[in-house]
């Protein structure tokens, strides 16, 4: 680790928070402005296609861009990466405002927009989670990324609620406006405050050529395929999230169709949900998790299994007890994501931060897809709770079968191991 490092580890509270701190002012800006966006649509409208595209083109960058984006911030500077990103989100929102002040507003723009927020939400995302291992201590990152998840589990909460509130008292414009604004306290830290780049170790293999991008993307596949912890670890969130997130789309079909309930109940459950995400994040930023975090990750992942089966298992006349599984499941949901964020920015190298972070998201957000495209006939056919059922015993079996994979069980022995060459990384394990 090179003296700048060392230096920004030795008095990293300052810094790291006030960067962090702009930060959250600058998601409660997008968030608001990203529930305008689909309030507008969905009044407008009234489509389900068009919200269905409007979603679409959100998620698309995380899958096919995904990589190449991971490529571009390792080998980037990344602070000024995230100037470039929060000033262009906030440039295109501007120029939204101005045409929803003007009457110029159309749909293939608020798709551009939505397009653009995405990737530039990406490689703020990557770029922040790449760089924080390098200006926070290794041993208060699960703390970080309790607090990083407490703060989006905040926004979950607060968007909404406040996001309708501007809107009464205000036009779309104005909310783009607000977001507009936020973006000045995430960029104008981030002028100031330096924040240290990686050495990059990897040299490259004979006769290629140290600017080929292509490679570098090849070179961070290779390196997940190549240590079976890491890749074993990613293949099980990756399947988590297959079938994780459809069940969380179906909770208003389980409170409509299973339990016979309303408009109100769904709203409970939502509110069960923020209240979990909040609460877990809390207690990840406390706690920090295990020294172990593959234990954390492991009791978290049974833990949160045994909620979905919960609700699974749930009658119809007994909708407390859905409740009740719904918070254990989303309270632990932050401590997981958290942990798997930490355990990464711990033992991948920091030069390669950026494209395994890409690989995780772009393997999370294509497995949205595929479970969502094939849950709906499923659930039609069998009922909704079957799924829950199907959910919970998968993330029960990653949970428990991880127990006996020495790869898995042995991931936080292997920190920060330094390569000469991608095929450098032989693991015995």
């Amino acid at each position: 680790m090179n003296t700048d490092i060392d230096r920004s580890l030795a008095n990293w509270k300052r810094p790291f928070f006030t960067i962090w701190g702009g930060q959250a002012f600058s998601l409660l800006g997008s968030s608001l402005a990203g529930f305008a966006l689909v309030w507008w649509l969905t009044f407008t409208t009234g489509s389900a296609t068009v919200l269905a595209i409007g979603s679409l083109v959100q998620v698309l960058p995380q899958i096919i861009l995904g990589p190449l984006m991971g490529a571009l911030v390792d080998r980037w500077n990344r602070r000024k990466l995230m100037i470039i990103a929060d000033g262009a989100i906030a440039l295109f929102s501007l120029g939204l405002a101005l045409a929803f002040m003007f009457g110029l507003v159309q749909y293939w723009q608020v798709y551009v927009i939505l397009f653009v927020r995405a990737v530039g939400g990406v490689f703020h995302l990557l770029a922040m989670q790449a760089s924080t291992p390098l200006m926070v201590p290794e041993k208060h990152l699960g703390r970080v990324a309790g607090a990083n998840q407490a703060l989006q589990g905040a926004m979950n909460i607060v968007a909404p609620a406040f996001g309708a509130v501007l809107l009464g008292i205000m036009p779309v414009q104005g909310v783009l406006l607000i977001d507009v604004l936020t973006a000045l306290p995430a960029i104008l830290p981030l002028c100031f405050i330096a924040i240290p780049q990686p050495e990059r170790s990897l040299q490259k293999p004979s006769g290629e050529k140290a600017a080929s991008l292509g490679n570098e993307i090849k070179e961070g596949l290779r390196v997940v395929w190549r240590w079976p912890g890491l890749r074993n670890l990613i293949l099980m969130v990756t399947m988590a999230n297959l079938f994780g997130i459809p069940a969380m789309s179906f909770i208003p079909l389980l409170v409509t169709r299973h339990f016979g309930m309303g408009v109100l109940q769904v709203g409970w459950m939502g509110t069960v949900e923020g209240i979990g995400v909040l609460t877990g994040g809390l207690l990840l930023t406390i706690w920090g998790g295990f020294r172990r975090r593959i234990l954390t990750i492991l009791m978290g992942a049974c833990i949160q299994g045994f909620g979905v089966l919960l609700i699974g298992l749930v009658p119809p006349q007994m909708f407390w007890l859905a409740l009740v599984g719904n918070l254990i499941w989303t309270l632990v949901r932050p401590i997981l994501d958290g942990t798997v964020f930490a355990m990464v920015q711990s033992i991948v190298p920091a030069e390669l931060q950026g494209r395994v972070f890409s690989i995780m998201l772009s393997g999370a957000g294509a497995a949205s897809l595929i479970g969502l495209s094939v849950a709906g006939p499923i659930v039609d056919r069998t009922g909704v709770p079957f799924w829950f059922l199907l959910t919970g015993s998968v993330i029960l079996l990653l949970s428990v079968g991880g127990l006996f994979i020495p790869s898995v069980m042995n991931i936080d022995d292997h920190k920060q191991i330094q390569m000469t060459s991608p095929a450098a990384l032989q693991i015995s394990e």
